[in-house]
């Protein structure tokens, strides 16, 4: 099954996640930051990445999905955040600021989840 990397430094998410990825059949690899993160792609090479927008920084998830697609343009990137609800913006993919695959507002429910991987996958 596919491997998913996900980048979140928040651990009640990370672990929701997880737990619903790894009950589909998907491998897991966990980075809680934007440094940690690019690491664990180098050495992991996961299928799929799913990555916060706010961690240490306000735009890690943003300067770390440019340096991702400078890297792999064949990866793809599926940004989970409620950096809307929090400032009150709207985000959303497009080539240059925020280059990614998918975007979706977190909580994002189980199934909804499910279908953008699958979808991102190709499957």
């Amino acid at each position: 099954m596919a491997k998913i990397l996900i980048v979140d430094d928040d651990t009640d998410f990370v672990s929701a996640v997880e737990l619903i990825l790894t009950s589909s059949g998907y491998e897991t690899v966990v980075a809680a930051s934007r440094q940690e993160g690019m690491k664990k792609f180098e050495s992991e090479k996961p299928d799929l990445i799913l990555l916060d927008v706010m961690m240490d920084e306000p735009d890690d998830g943003f300067v770390m999905a440019q340096s991702l697609k400078k890297k792999s343009k064949e990866t793809p990137i599926l940004m989970l955040t409620s950096v809307g609800q929090v400032t009150g913006m709207d985000f959303d993919k497009d080539s240059e600021m925020v280059p990614v695959d998918d975007f979706e507002q977190k909580p994002i429910m189980p199934k909804q989840l499910l279908k953008k991987i699958k979808q991102l996958l190709g499957k």
